[in-house]
């Protein structure tokens, strides 16, 4: 049997082959390594950027694949980290100002919401209450009269409700509902200063004057003129309020003086509930 030999060009290409598969193994080994070691120092560098954050700052954490060396060595750098108590310092600082600041805006919203909730004034409703008067009393003193008395009579009685700060309350409008005028004129007429006056410049008495059928009805009133001392507010509109709002304990009838209308409500028992109105009467 022949034996055939490996020519010198066959020879030649297998050692081409195994230089080259020798050239690319350790081009493959060099890059794995250059990969790792890449990544080994972008985690000890997050490593470390991490133990150099302030307290309160979550500690570092390792990759959960690092090999134990790497682990080692980054413990031990934590260990040896010099303290720097001035960054300590003011990461303690920034970190009190944050909580305080947080502290703030929560009880600013908290405020809010109460406000919202009608549990708490609002500011401008804490403005207004500070310019406001104190109330002197808690009976405001309401005369029911009606437009068929005469207007000197009604002009009286108005100049003495300013100074007790009381009420003028119509049970209806003179000429029905649907016509404002009369009404208007005879409000005009009851109120102005100078009962000669003409035109809107007019000066006014400071005195409420209110058509209010359903208080004509709470109190019982047949005629007039009519005192009751209500408590609360009498001026609030009829519409928005129901039968069982506060009605006076007492009514007085009688065209006299409203001194003597205060005198005979004290007698009835409402003597407390006269006091403060009987004292602004009596102010010279």
């Amino acid at each position: 049997m022949r034996i055939s030999r490996p020519s010198a060009l066959s020879a030649a290409a297998l050692i081409g082959l195994a230089l080259a598969t020798g050239a690319l193994a350790q081009d493959s080994s060099r890059q794995s390594i250059e990969d790792e070691g890449k990544g080994a120092m972008e985690r000890l560098e997050g490593a470390i950027s991490q133990a150099k954050q302030p307290r309160g700052v979550p500690a570092p954490k390792l990759p959960d694949n690092a090999h134990p060396a790497e682990r080692r060595r980054a413990f031990e750098a934590l260990r040896k980290r010099a303290p720097m108590p001035e960054i300590d310092a003011k990461a303690r600082a920034a970190l009190d100002a944050g909580e305080a600041k947080m502290a703030a805006e929560r009880e600013t919203q908290a405020k809010r919401l109460r406000q919202a909730l009608g549990l708490e004034p609002s500011e401008m409703e804490a403005i207004a209450k500070v310019g406001a008067k104190p109330a002197a009393r808690s009976w405001v003193p309401v005369l029911f009269v009606s437009s068929s008395m005469p207007v000197p009579v009604l002009r009286t009685y108005a100049a003495q409700l300013e100074r007790v700060h009381g009420v003028l309350a119509f049970r209806g409008m003179p000429g029905g509902l649907k016509k404002v005028g009369p009404m208007a004129k005879l409000s005009a007429e009851v109120l102005r200063l100078d009962p000669g006056c003409e035109g809107p410049n007019c000066a006014m008495r400071s005195v409420q004057l209110i058509v209010d059928p359903i208080v004509f009805r709470q109190h019982g009133i047949a005629r007039v003129p009519a005192l009751a001392m209500i408590p609360g507010d009498p001026t609030e509109a009829y519409c928005e309020r129901d039968d069982e709002s506060p009605r006076a304990s007492h009514i007085v009838y009688g065209d006299s003086a409203l001194s003597g209308l205060f005198e005979e409500y004290a007698r009835l028992g409402g003597k407390e509930e006269v006091r403060d109105a009987q004292a602004l009467l009596g102010a010279r």
